[in-house]
């Protein structure tokens, strides 16, 4: 095999899967954009449940759709055309939708189930590689997932056309986004315990470490004080507030180490004068992705901030330690 075959291979599987897409694009002018409208629409005023259905690796796409409607808020599930067969048409109903999925369009798996779906042919959808076939013709919309060949060398295994269909399903998706106009705290609350949700609703004061957990001193405070409170409560920084809990600077370890090398009587010394007085902060009701952002975007990575309330008054820390925990990742720096 001579060098660069491979990537060769790869990039014409990329390029043939790439334009069966951009070939799927232009078909689509010839759908009915009112019956893709209504095919969700009145699926949601009746409050129905879309199913999907295939066989083999169109079943694998039939059961990553459903997962993806229901992420959306859409009460949506995979069906077995053979297990439906045998019992498991019980909770489909007549105000219910269904997705067929079929490279042939004629899988006779498929084909059988048909006749029993309690659904009118207004509420099936076919993602389809036969716009001909007899599953076409017991559907309302039919989109084309019809490719010249397969990528696959033998053209044999599905792969041009497993990813032509994923991506008309992805497109129906983004559709029924538009429909019901979803928002990102919509899409959230379906998925709260994952980073995405997180990213959306978690807020600040959920994760940070309260006031009463950090060692905090007032300005006047010698810098032998700020090493005790440090050493009782090892949080990486020390805050400098007055009696209103107002925020008057910090002192990291940084700034410790700075002071000990250039001055020796630098413990008896006031830290007013060691302070970062205008140091970046926090708010308790901001979204923890912000206050990560913050501590990103700043010319060196801040891995503590203060949190403040609305009145500006010191609520605690957030460190990166607690976002770790929570799921979030720290992008690396150049």
């Amino acid at each position: 095999m001579n060098k660069g075959h491979i990537l060769t291979i790869l990039n014409n599987v990329l390029i043939e899967e790439a334009q069966a897409i951009e070939k799927a694009a232009l078909k689509l002018k010839l759908l009915d954009e009112d019956k893709i409208r209504d095919f969700f629409l009145h699926l949601v005023e009746r409050e129905g449940i879309l199913f999907f259905t295939g066989v083999g690796k169109s079943g694998m796409i039939a059961r990553k759709m459903a997962s993806t409607f229901a992420s959306l808020g859409l009460k949506s599930f995979f069906l077995n055309p053979v297990e439906a067969l045998h019992g498991d048409l019980g909770p489909v109903s007549s105000k219910d939708n269904i997705i067929l999925i079929s490279k042939s369009g004629s899988t006779e798996e498929i084909r059988r189930l048909v006749p029993f779906l309690p659904m009118p042919k207004e509420n099936r959808l076919g993602l389809l590689g036969n716009t001909d076939s007899v599953l076409a013709q017991q559907c309302s919309i039919v989109m084309d997932c019809s490719v010249d060949k397969e990528a696959c060398i033998n053209n044999l295994a599905p792969t041009t056309s497993t990813t032509l269909t994923l991506a008309l399903a992805d497109a129906l998706a983004v559709v029924y986004e538009e429909i019901v106009s979803l928002t990102k705290e919509k899409f959230a609350t379906n998925h709260p315990a994952g980073l995405l949700g997180k990213s959306l609703t978690l807020k600040v004061n959920s994760i940070m470490l309260a006031l009463e957990q950090v060692a905090s001193v007032n300005e006047d405070d010698s810098l032998k004080s700020v090493l005790l409170k440090m050493t009782e409560r090892p949080t990486g920084i020390c805050l400098v507030k007055d009696i209103g809990n107002s925020l008057k600077g910090i002192i990291v370890e940084g700034d410790i180490r700075r002071a000990l090398n250039s001055n020796d009587q630098a413990l008896s010394e006031k830290i007013k004068g060691l302070m970062n007085t205008s140091p970046i902060t926090c708010q308790e009701n901001e979204l923890v992705s912000s206050a990560l952002e913050t501590m990103e975007t700043q010319e060196k990575l801040i891995s503590i901030l203060p949190v403040l309330d609305e009145n500006k008054k010191v609520k605690g820390i957030l460190r990166i330690q607690e976002l770790l925990s929570a799921g979030f990742s720290i992008r690396s720096r150049k």
